[in-house]
């Protein structure tokens, strides 16, 4: 379904099974989340509400969903279990749409939704089917019901009007960058501001919260509850999560990690013992690994995942089990213009970087720095005493640790001092 022509209706995906990777089934869909947006563009689907076999309703995401067909929904990576929990500024398909009526000459009702796949994994909400009755005509005849096919924008419960609320400040922000967020959250008052924190979903507003001054980092995860900015850290890339953590008093930390996911927790738990200035304090554990044996249509598919930002897909490691860190014993690392000109069934690790010895955890920011200057990266691995990867250390995270800790700050307008940044 990934062709913009194919509209799928969402009354025929409610109730399919969803199944996993493996191909067991999980659950079944129950709903489909969408929000609205700004500029008259069409409302996106942010994902679909799953009941699990104990009877649980969670939030599947859609980059998670990697197929819709007539019989199922397949989904690929971990999803949230946790119990679903529509947000003010967010709308269900079935439960808001269905049987809503709609302004017309002739009373109607929303029967049906479509909805179509715009970019990779990136979903709007295409057409409406209303039913009508027909007018009866003079001699009796007439009032079957009538269906008719008309687009989004001539449903007027899905034309978000021009404001600033806190709905049209999270429609807006749907079109935006992370740093963009930032800056609209930053000018906000605290009364605004904190209803729009509120409305936010975690992932967009633990992106937002990564490009933010550290203080108001801290001053944000601090005004939320407990559960909440749990969440929203379990969200944030673990070195921007430990980073944050490692600035809040120890108890506030340490309750906030024992509420995260044991999963999220245990990334962030590992950076925190390395010391901020070094490798290990700046790396993300989530580099891109492969085995041995691994082919470069596999080492592809793996950087061409959508949660990948560009710096951890140009490079791809290769370890003995397990793949994933801390890996097995640290083989060697491929560059992605390699694995663009090779046969799609060479085996990786026959084209590895020979010349590339890898930083240690303990590796200080300036020897990093140089290492970066040296061999022309924007990602190097990190391995430990053992030889295990243990991470990557990526440009933006050596970038960020050079530049002035109020260089946010100063790029939304605030007043900085001057700060000399030397390499060591």
């Amino acid at each position: 379904m990934s062709a913009k022509d194919h509209a799928v209706f969402i009354s025929r995906v409610i109730g399919l099974p969803v199944v996993d990777a493996a191909g067991d089934q999980v659950g079944r869909v129950k709903d489909v989340v969408f929000h609205l947006r700004t500029n008259n563009m069409p409302p996106r689907v942010r994902g679909l509400v799953v009941e699990l076999f104990a009877r649980q309703k969670i939030f599947v995401p859609m980059i998670r969903v990697h197929n819709i067909t007539v019989n199922q929904v397949a989904i690929l990576g971990q999803v949230d279990t946790r119990r679903f929990t529509k947000r003010d500024t967010e709308l269900l398909v079935d439960a808001d749409l269905f049987d809503r009526p709609v302004p017309r000459d002739t009373p109607a009702r929303v029967m049906d939704v479509s909805m179509i796949q715009v970019r990779n994994r990136e979903w709007e909400l295409h057409q409406v089917a209303i039913t009508s009755r027909a007018r009866v005509s003079r001699f009796g005849f007439g009032g079957k019901r009538v269906t008719d096919i008309i687009h989004w924008n001539q449903v007027p419960d899905l034309v978000l009007t021009t404001g600033r609320t806190p709905a049209h400040l999270v429609a807006k922000f749907s079109d935006m960058k992370p740093a963009d967020i930032a800056q609209e959250l930053h000018d906000l008052d605290p009364e605004r501001l904190a209803a729009v924190v509120e409305a936010l979903d975690d992932e967009t507003l633990a992106e937002a919260i990564e490009e933010l001054p550290e203080t108001e980092q801290i001053q944000l995860i601090s005004s939320m509850d407990t559960e909440r900015a749990a969440d929203v850290l379990g969200e944030m890339d673990p070195d921007d999560a430990a980073d944050l953590i490692k600035d809040l008093p120890q108890a506030v930390a340490e309750d906030l990690l024992d509420r995260m996911e044991p999963e999220d927790a245990s990334d962030v738990r590992r950076l925190l013992v390395y010391e901020e200035f070094t490798a290990g304090g700046m790396m993300t554990p989530e580099p891109v690994i492969v085995g041995t044996d691994a082919t470069v249509a596999e080492a592809l598919a793996r950087i061409r995942a959508e949660e990948l930002t560009p710096a951890l897909a140009s490079m791809v490691f290769v370890t003995r089990p397990p793949l994933e860190t801390p890996s097995g014993r640290y083989v060697g690392a491929v560059h992605f213009q390699q694995l663009l000109r090779s046969a799609p069934t060479l085996i990786v690790a026959t084209m590895m970087d020979l010349n590339l010895e890898p930083l240690t955890p303990d590796s200080p920011l300036a020897q990093v720095s140089r290492f970066f200057a040296t061999y022309n990266l924007v990602v190097a691995p990190v391995v430990d005493a053992d030889g295990a990867l243990v991470g990557a250390v990526t440009v933006d995270d050596v970038l960020d640790h050079m530049l002035p800790d109020d260089w946010r700050g100063t790029q939304m307008g605030e007043p900085s001092e001057a700060v000399e940044v030397t390499h060591g």
